[in-house]
């Protein structure tokens, strides 16, 4: 069965994305959007990142699944479109197709290529199940095309990855999911749970330097999106939990001053300043909920680990 890799929609243009990035180098407070972490080898380096032993929310989400996943399966129910945002490597989704048993699977994901690749092996392994990969940036704005199935759509977004929008923003991503899914639609979502500080630390800011990797990596890909001349080594990791923002932050500082251009602009960083990358939101589980009832969605089910770290909620379209 042919799989479809679909380019992003015509609004993903070059300029569109140049301008975004000069708009945040530009700030007051310097700033680059989460998903310019992604490209393919940011990609590879956050799959490196879930094998950390620090890093917890990706054991803690699949011990879930493993635990659960019966029960999940009964809640979500089978013949579905399964609609994977951010699917990366897509393993994810591939762990639950004996549960769920999609008529479709649907792998969105910024990093077209790496998402291929990934969609390319997935079709050995289930070659009845109909397949479409659509690199496109869904952050902003979402519409499928018409090759994705209406019936049933099912949205999964594990990882906890809603947790890099500010809760207003994850409220228009989620009325968004939901003006597409229909009535009979549904989402499966991994929602990271507030814990101890220390815990969130070393998960952001690993022993090994993965993350710290992870991060500078967005320089290089600036370089390449906005013929930028970052100096990689001239800048250094920075992940903590910010209590007050009841999120995680990660942040590059500058070693050092320096200049740097850019197409169509540039900007002096004094030694200490810093560029935000990154936020990862930590929920209450009450919190959670309410999210998704101002969203659009009733919550049937929720499933945590035993210390409460995270939880895999179910939530059908209501309204």
């Amino acid at each position: 069965m042919h799989i479809s890799c679909t380019e992003a929609p015509p609004r993903a243009t070059n300029a569109h994305v140049a301008g975004e990035l000069h708009a945040g180098l530009a700030a007051p407070q310097a700033w680059i959007a989460p998903k310019f972490l992604y490209d393919a080898l940011g990609s590879k380096l956050f799959e490196a990142i879930c094998e950390l032993p620090e890093y917890y929310p990706t054991r803690v989400e699949a011990a879930i699944f493993a635990c659960h996943g019966a029960e999940i399966a009964r809640a979500a129910g089978s013949g579905a479109t399964l609609v994977d945002l951010g699917a990366g490597n897509c393993a994810k989704a591939a762990a639950l197709f004996p549960l769920l048993a999609p008529a479709q699977y649907v792998a969105v994901d910024i990093s077209a290529e790496f998402l291929c690749d990934a969609l390319a092996r997935l079709r050995q392994r289930f070659p009845l199940i109909a397949m479409e990969g659509l690199g496109m940036d869904f952050s902003s704005r979402f519409e499928l095309p018409s090759q994705v199935r209406a019936a049933r759509r099912l949205f999964f977004y594990p990882g906890s990855s809603i947790g890099n929008f500010t809760p207003d923003e994850a409220q228009g991503l989620l009325r968004r999911l939901r003006a597409q899914c229909g009535s009979d639609g549904g989402l499966l979502i991994g929602i990271d749970l507030a814990k101890d500080k220390a815990v969130l630390d070393a998960a952001y800011d690993d022993a090994l330097g993965v993350t710290a990797a992870f991060n500078l990596n967005v320089l290089r890909h600036v370089n390449r999106l906005l013929g930028a001349d970052f100096d990689i080594r001239a800048w250094r990791h920075h992940g903590f939990y910010n209590p007050a923002q009841g999120r995680v932050e990660m942040h590059l500082e500058a070693v050092r001053r320096q200049e740097v251009r850019w197409n169509g602009g540039g900007r002096v960083f004094e030694a200490g300043d810093c560029i935000h990358t990154e936020n990862s939101y930590k929920y209450q589980q009450a919190e959670a909920i309410a999210l998704l009832e101002r969203s659009g969605f009733e919550a049937t089910r929720v499933w945590t680990d035993p210390q409460r770290w995270f939880a895999v909620i179910h939530a059908q379209a209501s309204g």
